[in-house]
């Protein structure tokens, strides 16, 4: 069946900008990444790497386990924004160790739920439980789980005998949504958005806010209400009830592009990787232009290995005016990398640190690859740019003395040393490097 594109192009509108990326994950992303990695940087200040990958110092300055565990948490948040559960769980799971208490455990459990780890769900609710957290909040991750292991009845009954809470509502609405109830759904949305939990409240806006876009077509066929629900769903980390939704969507329909992006994007976050890589080919024989699909269908090559068909389809997505250029010219960069491309991962760095969002993270890979690949002029004027954008960062200093002495110059060595230690005289690595030079 051939949608009318009356009400096709409507809805593709609201859904291509936002669906691959998922509610406007990508301003999220480019918001909070500057944000938490600002925050990283006024908390404590890393040794970069030398070329050869050990630290050029013993020991940073804070080793404060509170805030090694605050900063993991904010590195796990950084991936899960970009749909990298398995680097997400890694970081959550630091701070865990590192005693970030139960704010750690939460995105445990969520980087658990979003791999379908249920038996290490299962081990931290344990230990939230340990921790005395609410009991609706445990509830809530009990039910998540009676959703993943399809045990709708138990979880049908287990509502019924609990208190009301938003928790409650929460897991009564999208056990309505896989039933196919939406009217009782949009009934729990209601009572979980007029709540008082506020993550909570967040996610039953943007589920009502698929009803409600939906609305806005009273003629347009069941299977796009279907799909908004399922970007809906994927956008508060609920791919697990959207895939078999958006499965019974491409049955019926198997042209419809945004279902099949939509389906791939789940897909390669909770890594069906080969998977992923049916449903964007499919997206991408229907529309081979738009850089989204580009974007996520290299992404699935990167993560199957095959740089070369990554490489180029990140190209695509960049040419086809894919934004945020950031993160697209670093993931290009690194692929490149990955290829022995040298000339144009440097090209990709080069261009990526003339950006207005650029990151001190960002030249500090820049110059570490410059290094790595024995281009050291490259890497001493990519430090030489850095200390022009940020003349006030240690770090950076630090990374200009580096470079300076890997090319012979000494004297700038000592002197962007000098101005470093001004600005933080405990910075290990400009100490070690400083006495290394004498």
């Amino acid at each position: 069946m051939q949608a009318s594109a009356r009400f096709v192009i409507p809805i593709a509108s609201a859904l291509l900008l936002t669906v691959c990326i998922l509610g406007g994950l990508w301003w999220e992303l480019k918001k909070s990444t500057a944000s938490l990695l600002q925050y990283q940087q006024n908390l404590q200040q890393e040794e970069p790497q030398t070329p050869n990958g050990t630290a050029p110092s013993t020991e940073p300055p804070d080793t404060d386990p509170r805030t090694r565990a605050l900063i993991s948490i904010r590195q796990g948040d950084l991936f899960a924004i970009q749909g990298e559960w398995a680097s997400a769980e890694r970081e959550y799971t630091s701070s865990v160790k590192e005693g970030g208490g139960v704010p750690a455990l939460r995105k445990l459990a969520q980087a658990q739920l979003q791999r379908r780890n249920l038996r290490g769900v299962r081990q931290t609710i344990d230990q939230l439980r340990q921790e005395n957290v609410r009991s609706e909040d445990i509830t809530l991750l009990e039910g998540i789980v009676l959703l993943r292991t399809g045990e709708l009845q138990k979880l049908a009954e287990r509502l019924e005998v609990i208190p009301d809470s938003p928790q409650a509502h929460y897991l009564s609405a999208l056990l309505a949504i896989i039933m196919g109830n939406h009217e009782k759904a949009k009934a729990e949305l209601d009572e979980t958005s007029a709540g008082w939990e506020p993550i909570l409240r967040s996610y039953a806006k943007t589920l009502q806010a698929a009803y409600e876009e939906y609305a806005l077509f009273p003629e347009s066929p069941s299977i796009h209400l279907l799909t908004l629900l399922s970007r809906a769903l994927a956008q508060v980390q609920e791919c697990e009830i959207a895939l078999p939704i958006l499965a019974s969507v491409t049955q019926k329909q198997d042209d419809y592009r945004d279902a099949w992006i939509v389906q791939g994007y789940c897909e390669l976050t909770t890594e069906r990787t080969e998977q992923a890589l049916i449903s964007l080919e499919r997206a991408y024989a229907l529309d081979p232009e738009k850089p989204e699909i580009q974007y996520f269908l290299a992404r699935t090559y990167g993560t199957l290995g095959n740089h070369r068909s990554a490489l180029t389809f990140f190209q695509y997505s960049l040419r086809n005016g894919f934004t945020p250029e950031h993160e697209i010219r670093r993931r290009i960069a690194r692929e490149a990398d990955a290829m022995g491309e040298i000339s144009l991962a440097l090209e990709q760095y080069s261009a990526l640190l003339r950006l207005p969002e650029a990151r001190r993270d960002d030249l500090e890979d820049a110059i570490q690859f410059a290094l790595r690949v024995e281009q050291k002029e490259e890497g001493y004027a990519l430090a030489t740019k850095g200390a022009e954008r940020w003349p006030n960062d240690a770090r950076v200093l630090y990374l200009l003395g580096w470079t300076a002495s890997e090319t012979g110059r000494n004297d700038e060595t000592n002197r962007a040393l000098e101005q470093a230690l001004k600005i933080n005289p405990t910075f290990t690595a400009a100490i070690e490097l400083q006495k290394k030079i004498r």
